[in-house]
């Protein structure tokens, strides 16, 4: 019997960890919808530790795993002011990355996630959030339509020498 989803806080000692999460959903995610050779040139540069540690160190951006029954299966990370990667508006939340292992899709396990981030931004009385989703990705895009985000922009996307379309998509919190 699978226990209750639990949220909890990534730390710096949780890098590689991350890293090798990060790497496996990107790529279970992706890798069938993109070349590979774009693929690894994107992984050579964002999924690297340095970089990790770097995220992790930025008190304005916050990870959190996913846990179901003493395994992590999915993560999140949210960026404040100047670490949001674009706007920098201090009333706002971006979530820049969610991700939930293949096998434990369905299973609510986003939903907690996202619902998680709401009351995160509620908690700390911001005006919104928003996020970026890649304009292919239209399992996520309905998603985040039915959390009741709305597209307000879009912007590019490098993966590796392919220019890629990110829908920008926002969630009026008052």
């Amino acid at each position: 019997m699978t226990h209750p989803t639990q949220i909890k806080s990534v730390s710096i000692n949780d890098a590689a960890t991350l890293l090798e999460l990060s790497r496996k959903t990107f790529f279970d995610a992706f890798l069938h919808r993109n070349n590979a050779a774009d693929m690894a040139a994107y992984a050579e540069t964002a999924f690297t530790l340095p970089k990790f540690e770097t995220e992790l160190s930025n008190p304005n951006s916050q990870f959190y795993f996913a846990w179901v029954d003493n395994a992590i299966v999915g993560y999140l990370k949210f960026n404040h002011n100047f670490a949001q990667t674009e706007f920098q508006d201090p009333e706002a939340l971006e979530i820049e990355r969610i991700y939930v292992l293949s096998d434990f899709q369905g299973q609510q396990i986003g939903k907690l996630l996202i619902e998680f981030a709401i009351q995160t931004a509620i908690d700390h009385s911001l005006k919104y959030i928003w996020l970026g989703v890649w304009e292919h990705n239209t399992k996520a895009i309905s998603f985040y339509k039915n959390k009741g985000f709305e597209q307000f922009g879009n912007h590019l996307f490098m993966l590796g020498n392919d220019e890629q379309t990110d829908i920008l998509m926002k969630l009026d919190l008052y």
